[in-house]
């Protein structure tokens, strides 16, 4: 009945591929004179989607998470994760050649002061590192006494010998309808914030901030409509754009030339080389910009400037045309979501369907709308205990039968032209337990507490977080991630620069959209996640002496009423619930089939104290 049409379920390479590809690399590093290399999960714009050619860490160890390393010694070697991939490491990665370690705390480096012996030379790809992280490393050679080496190829590359093509999608123009702003606006506003970095120029060394900038969008990675690119963009007069032309048809190459000179990729060095002999200062993004970017341009006369990519907050704060278009996005979105748990749960308690059919259910409920671009990330759906592992991806070997007494977890998000959507709900397959009501109610309340803050303009993320963490908190239970990341405007599902975490140290601005996601992982048992997209609004508060914010809540999708243990809310957090899913019936009910409204009616009825 359903068609899976984006999300993959391939497994990861194991056994003897893997054992082989480790011992070859090996070899690869002796024939070089390295005692060992530093594999990163990264492309060289330190992307979370990558296109396959830069699948390197998966390739060698067979972890596919979205973030973590390892490196290579003759001896030893290790995968660091972070706490979302604990789980996931450890059935991934053979745990007989490699060590699965933290990687933030303690991070890698502790793991290499204690590993390299003096007069090691360790590896690394100058283009794959940014310059902080690869200073880190020089600084743990030298604690041991070894020295950190830059390659001109990477070693991988060597022994992977059938590695896939960069990818060439086409690119499109994202026009004002869509984006609220011409190019030349936003590269004048981008000029401003270069004169105040007291810079001569700024390498937008992000393709999100490349395809923001110039309104482009492209294919070039999973699920993030991005067109893999740099741009320079000098203080004063035209920028250039390095992009491969193929990716260009007549009038996208046209139209962009009204605004700045293309080149080819290759090109940027030279353009870099030239510039720098001058002596000029050239701004570079601290989180995205390579190494081997600030080893260019010092060693060419020019002075790098590392700091905060000035696009990153202007992107962040959508215009009044993206955040119309995200209400649409998310009135649509609600839609397709509706369809789907009203199909969950007439099919779930036969015992008939798995994890892979209601990925592929959802995915289709969603084309149906006839505007779905692509999901936004892979869909995560989790029944009983692999909703525990926070970024589980369902593979055919996996994937478990939904069974009764489970909680099926289902984050999941989509790519419409206006709009990028991301959301979890949490489902009670059968009569769920009192501990799953006790947790799911406790995250709801945290849920609730972030979407009713009001909070003081300058805010950050983390003066929030513990909002989302103090029901929890109660019991002696947390969730080991953030309670929320910034959402691009058809653009990248994660998105910074603020975030709701205990590291969230920008400051939450009108204009933003962020997630409210709390949650609860049972190991072996059962997960539970409570999403929405959260829009910062102004709060109005007669005798309010400064600026207040707000959130308005963007995701409307019903939430599981029989996983709420209604004698731990407030009056105040029934009355949300309640408010909340008024919404959710209005937005929705005029728009779906009779046998969808029967079920909605009674998802959305008001509960009572």
């Amino acid at each position: 009945m359903f068609e899976a049409h984006f999300q993959t379920f391939d497994e990861p390479e194991t056994g003897i591929a893997l054992s082989a590809r480790l011992s070859a690399f090996r070899e690869e590093l002796t024939k070089r004179n390295l005692s060992g290399f530093v594999v990163p999960r990264a492309d060289q714009q330190q992307n979370e989607y990558v296109p396959p050619s830069e699948e390197r860490l998966a390739w060698l160890t067979g972890f596919t998470g979205s973030a973590g390393l390892a490196i290579v010694l003759a001896r030893e070697a290790a995968v660091f994760v972070d706490g979302r991939y604990t789980l996931q490491s450890a059935k991934q990665v053979d745990t007989k050649a490699w060590a699965v370690e933290s990687l933030i705390d303690p991070p890698p480096e502790t793991w290499l002061a204690q590993h390299l012996a003096a007069g090691d030379r360790l590896g690394f790809d100058p283009w794959l590192h940014a310059t902080a992280a690869a200073e880190k490393l020089a600084a743990a050679c030298a604690k041991a006494g070894a020295e950190l080496v830059a390659v001109d190829t990477n070693p991988v590359d060597a022994v992977w010998t059938e590695r896939p093509a960069l990818p060439l999608a086409p690119v499109s123009l994202h026009g004002q309808p869509f984006s609220g702003e011409i190019e030349g606006d936003k590269l004048k506003r981008i000029e401003a914030e270069i004169t105040k970095l007291g810079a001569d120029a700024l390498v937008l060394s992000d393709s999100h901030a490349v395809a923001w900038t110039f309104n482009i969008r492209g294919g070039d990675v999973a699920h993030t409509p991005l067109p893999l690119s740099y741009a320079l963009v000098p203080k004063s007069g035209r920028p250039t754009l390095f992009i491969d032309h193929r990716k260009l048809s007549n009038s996208v190459r046209d139209h962009l030339e009204q605004t700045a000179d293309i080149a080819e990729p290759g090109a940027l060095t030279a353009k870099l080389v030239e510039l720098s002999k001058s002596g000029a200062s050239i701004a570079l993004d601290a989180a995205t910009a390579a190494d081997a970017l600030t080893r260019l341009i010092s060693s060419a006369g020019g002075k790098p400037v590392h700091g905060a990519d000035p696009v990153s907050l202007l992107k962040a704060v959508k215009n009044d045309t993206e955040i119309a278009g995200a209400r649409t996005a998310h009135r649509r979105d609600a839609i397709a979501l509706a369809r789907f748990l009203a199909w969950v749960d007439h099919e779930a308690l036969s015992g008939a369907l798995t994890e892979i059919d209601a990925v592929e259910a959802l995915e289709t409920f969603r084309r149906d709308t006839g505007a779905l671009k692509d999901v936004s990330f892979p869909t995560i759906s989790g029944t009983g205990t692999n909703g525990a592992i926070v970024h589980y991806r369902v593979t055919r070997k996996s994937n478990r039968r939904i069974a009764r007494g489970d909680l099926l977890l289902i984050d999941s998000g989509a790519q419409y032209e206006d709009g990028t959507t991301d959301v979890t709900r949490t489902i009670a397959i059968g009569e769920p337990t009192f501990e799953m009501r006790d947790r799911f109610t406790r995250v709801l309340r945290g849920h609730i507490a972030i979407a009713r803050a009001l909070f003081p303009d300058g805010t950050t993320g983390a003066q929030l977080d513990s909002l989302a963490r103090q029901f929890l908190w109660q019991a002696g239970v947390d969730f080991e991630h953030g309670t929320g990341h910034g959402v691009g405007s058809y653009l990248s599902v994660h998105e910074g620069p603020a975030r709701i975490s205990k590291l969230g140290s920008a400051p939450l601005k009108r204009g933003m959209i962020l997630s409210n996601e709390p949650g609860y992982y049972k190991t072996d048992a059962f997960g539970i996640r409570i999403e929405n997209l959260e829009l910062v609004v102004a709060a109005e508060i007669a005798g309010a002496e400064k600026p207040v914010n707000a959130f308005e809540t963007l995701t409307l999708a019903p939430i599981d009423r029989r996983l709420i243990d209604l004698s731990m809310l407030t009056a105040e957090e029934l009355s949300w619930v309640n408010e909340y899913h008024e919404r959710v019936r209005h937005a929705v009910r005029s728009h779906v089939d009779d046998v969808t409204k029967a079920w909605l009616d009674e998802a959305t009825a008001p509960l009572s104290l």
